[in-house]
Parts: structure tokens; C-alpha cells; sequence
């Protein structure tokens, strides 16, 4: 009797079930318990591929008086000004040649309204719109076909050739299987077949130098002895100790009263003395660098930290921080490297992640003259040879934002980019001069004289900050 009673609520149970879904679906104007049948759509993105670059063709520029006096000698007669008819197009007043910088006088519209003009010194063809151009014609290197722009972007134009004679659209469309060729069919911009290149428009001129500043920050007015700082700032970045802990063993520890907040006031101070000496210092680079970026917070938001890394002298050389992981950034990073090198070798080589900020910002520094390779190691697995050969530097990165989130996660973020910045300088600074490394065989990456003898580290830190202060001072002097 037990079991037909439990089938008979079962069943009615799934009765209730089904007069409620039907009762939602009235109600609400659309089922809510249907399963979807179809599967997920995984659909593979086109990655970025960057091209060489456009043939630069600057037109000659010419002087409208010297012509105007060719003209005199040659024919005997000087060149008279366009003569308007009452219903012919008006010429802007402001308006001059591009090519040989003819005023308005001695141009008309070539075409009606429609927009064109021609200059009657020279014969240049112009519009309103394209006259800016004549001053640098891009050109397909493949077909020598002036390259047409077709999007305008926050950091950079897109200029693409859309000769569809053009050996490089012929080749990679006959390279093509038949499958793809469908595919393209449907959604063309899954596949990139024509000629592409992205003129950047950012002000950022690279390999700028510039003089270290001396700091408005008096050291010597800190509330604190020298050893005492340097206890604070071992316990706070070595340790990875957040303030409020610091304060409290500083308290328990050592009897010294000190609040969260001089912690985070001596730590900016210091970071303004230290970041000079660091970015200037000169360092001895091996040929491998490697870089990628990692979170951090600041004002409640996710910012970029970008890391590039001397994988053999394990030195950190460039360290920005920034809200956007954008080109202008990975710019800013690998510019930070490159001022640190003596000599830009010729077979320099960035490893980094498949981000495609790097290639474009490859580009960038190709258009300045200034080449290196970028080799993307992409993924967890070894799909290819490269990401075979590269893994183990892109490893030694990965290692290295996770020993920065070690000593980053007790902070739980920060309330200024001020703060963030100050955070990643001091570590930076213990990262290079104080912290043994085990593949130096326990030896720090940047041997100072002046520290192998010291007893302890706070000795050391106040001894570091000294050099700083000593260098910066002979800077400005």
C-alpha cells in the first residue's frame, strides 16, 4: 500500500510542476523552463597580424612665385590669375595649393561643386578633404597603390589597399581551401586577405631622455630614526606585511607608537627617492627579456601593472601602471627598456603573452626606426615550436607576478594611484638590490658595494635610500 501512495504524490507532484511552468509562462509572455538545444558557440577570433610597412611617398613641394617666374621667361608673358564667371563656384579665400602654396587667386573648381579643385600654377589636383594628404602619400608595398583609410581608432588610423589586383589580396585568397571560401562568403572579416596598416597618431616620442627631478620630500624631517624606517620598510615590502600590521608590530615588537597612515606617508616619500635612481641606474643586461601584465586595485578598480623582466639577470626594468592595458602603455613599458640598454642589439627580442597590445606596439617603434622582434608565447600547452622554445621564459615572468602578488595581497588594494605606484617602486627596489635570488645562487640581481657588509636589511634599506639621495643630488646639481 506504502509504494502506491509515494507513485501517487509523485505523480501529482509533477501534475503541480507542470500547471505552474504553464501558469509562469502565461503570465510572464515566454517559456522559462525550456532547455536550449542548441550548444555553445566557440567561435575562433582572427588574431592580429601586423604588416610591414607602406611605401612614404612625399610629394615635392614646389614655390608658386618661382613658377610664376618660369612661366614669365618662358612665355613671355606672366600667368594671370583665374578669371570667375558670375556663376562659376566660388574658391574659399583661405584656401591654398598644397603642392606649391598657390593662393586662392589662381585656383578654381575643377568639377562644379562637387568638391575639387585645381591649381592653375602647378596643375595639382586637390579636394577639401584630401588636400592634407598630398603632403605624405601611403602607398601599398605590394602593388604601389595608394593605401585608402577605412577607420579611425582611439590610438591609430587604419589605412588598408583595396586593389583587388594586388599580389598580397591574390595570395592569400588563392591560398584559401574551398571550406574557408564558403566561410568567407558569410563572414568576410573572419579573414584578413588585404594589405592593412595602422599609422599611430600618439604623442609619445620613444628613447626620450629625461633628467632625473630632485624631490620635494625632506627625508630628514620623518619622525623616525633611520633604523626605525628601515625596520618599517622591511616588515611592510619584504615581508609583504600590510600597514596596519606593520604598525602593530613596530607597537608590540619594538615599543614604537606609529599610526597606518605614516607608514603609507613614509612609504610615498621614500618611493620618490628611490624611483629616480632606479629607472637611471646602469644596469648589465643579458639578450633575453620577457614581459606580461597582472592586476592590481586601485580606487576600486582593476589597473594594469606591466612587468618586463630581464629573464637572466632577473632585473626588473620597466614597471608602469596604468588603467587601461592598452597599445599606448605597452608602448610606455618597452620604451622603458630600450633606455636601458647601452645599445639597441640587432637581434633584440621581446617574449611575451598572445595580448595583441605588443605587436601593435612592435609597429609603433618600427615606424620610429627602431626594429626588434616580438614572439607571442600563447596559452598553458606547447601548440607549436615557438611556444616549445619561449615557454620557459614566459614562465620566469609568470613567476615573478606571483612573488609581486604575494607581497601585494595584504594591502587589499589601494586608495590612489599615488599609493600604487609607490607600492611597485619599493618593490621594485627591494626586488633588484636586496632580495637574494636562488638562481644567483643566493645573490641579489644589483651587488652594491655598499650593502654586501651591511649586518641587517633595515641597514641596508636606510644605506640604499642614501645612494639615492647621493646620486640625486650630483644629478641636479
Amino acid at each position: 500500500m506504502l509504494p502506491q501512495i509515494i507513485t501517487y504524490l509523485l505523480t501529482f507532484i509533477n501534475y503541480q510542476e507542470q500547471v505552474i511552468r504553464t501558469l509562469l509562462t502565461l503570465l510572464i509572455g515566454k517559456s522559462m523552463f525550456d532547455k536550449p538545444t542548441e550548444a555553445p558557440v566557440n567561435k575562433p577570433y582572427r588574431k592580429l597580424q601586423v604588416d610591414d610597412l607602406p611605401i612614404i611617398e612625399v610629394p615635392k613641394k614646389l614655390d608658386f612665385q618661382v613658377l610664376l617666374t618660369e612661366h614669365l621667361k618662358s612665355k613671355g608673358k606672366p600667368l594671370k590669375p583665374v578669371q570667375r564667371r558670375s556663376n562659376s563656384t566660388p574658391v574659399p579665400s583661405s584656401m591654398k595649393c598644397p603642392t606649391c602654396g598657390a593662393p586662392s587667386d589662381y585656383l578654381y573648381a575643377n568639377n562644379g561643386a562637387k568638391g575639387q579643385f585645381q591649381c592653375k600654377v602647378c596643375s595639382c589636383l586637390f579636394s577639401e578633404r584630401n588636400r592634407y594628404l598630398k603632403e605624405a602619400i601611403l602607398k601599398c608595398p605590394h602593388c604601389s597603390k595608394t593605401l585608402e583609410k577605412v577607420k579611425e581608432r582611439k590610438d591609430f588610423h587604419v589605412y588598408k589597399c583595396k586593389n583587388d589586383a594586388c599580389s598580397y589580396y591574390q595570395q592569400k585568397r588563392n591560398a584559401m581551401t574551398q571550406k574557408e571560401k564558403n566561410r568567407f562568403k558569410e563572414d568576410p572579416q573572419a579573414f584578413k586577405l588585404r594589405y592593412i596598416y595602422r599609422q599611430f597618431h600618439i604623442d609619445f616620442q620613444p628613447l626620450a631622455k629625461h633628467s632625473p627631478k630632485r624631490p620635494r620630500v625632506d627625508l630628514s624631517r620623518i619622525y623616525v630614526s633611520p633604523h626605525t624606517l628601515g625596520l618599517i620598510l622591511t616588515y611592510h615590502v619584504n615581508y609583504g606585511l600590510s600597514a596596519r600590521k606593520t604598525a602593530a608590530l613596530m607597537k608590540d615588537v619594538h615599543g614604537v607608537s606609529i599610526s597606518r597612515q605614516s607608514i603609507l606617508n613614509y612609504e610615498n616619500s621614500v618611493a620618490l627617492w628611490l624611483k629616480p635612481y632606479i629607472d637611471h641606474y646602469p644596469y648589465e643586461l643579458s639578450d633575453q627579456f620577457c614581459g606580461d601584465e597582472t592586476y592590481i586595485r586601485v580606487n576600486g578598480r582593476w589597473h594594469y601593472l606591466f612587468f618586463f623582466f630581464d629573464a637572466v639577470k632577473k632585473v626588473i626594468l620597466s614597471y608602469p601602471v596604468s588603467p587601461n592595458r592598452d597599445t599606448a602603455t605597452a608602448i610606455k613599458a618597452i620604451d622603458e627598456v630600450l633606455l636601458k640598454l647601452r645599445k639597441i642589439p640587432e637581434n633584440l627580442t621581446f617574449v611575451v603573452d598572445g595580448n595583441p597590445i605588443y605587436l601593435l606596439a612592435q609597429h609603433f617603434f618600427a615606424q620610429h626606426q627602431i626594429p626588434f622582434e616580438v614572439i607571442q608565447v600563447i596559452g598553458l600547452t606547447n601548440e607549436d615550436e615557438v611556444s616549445k622554445e619561449y615557454r620557459p621564459l614566459k614562465q620566469i615572468i609568470e613567476r615573478l607576478n606571483r612573488t609581486f602578488k604575494g607581497n601585494y595581497r595584504s594591502t587589499h588594494g589601494f586608495g590612489s594611484e599615488h599609493g600604487s605606484v609607490s607600492f611597485v617602486t619599493l618593490f621594485v627596489a627591494y626586488f633588484n638590490f636586496l632580495r637574494p635570488h636562488s638562481a644567483l645562487e643566493g645573490k641579489v640581481p644589483v651587488t652594491l658595494p655598499e650593502l654586501e657588509k651591511l649586518p641587517n636589511m633595515p641597514a641596508r634599506w636606510t644605506t640604499l635610500i642614501g645612494l639615492a639621495q647621493d646620486w640625486i643630488s650630483k644629478q641636479t646639481a
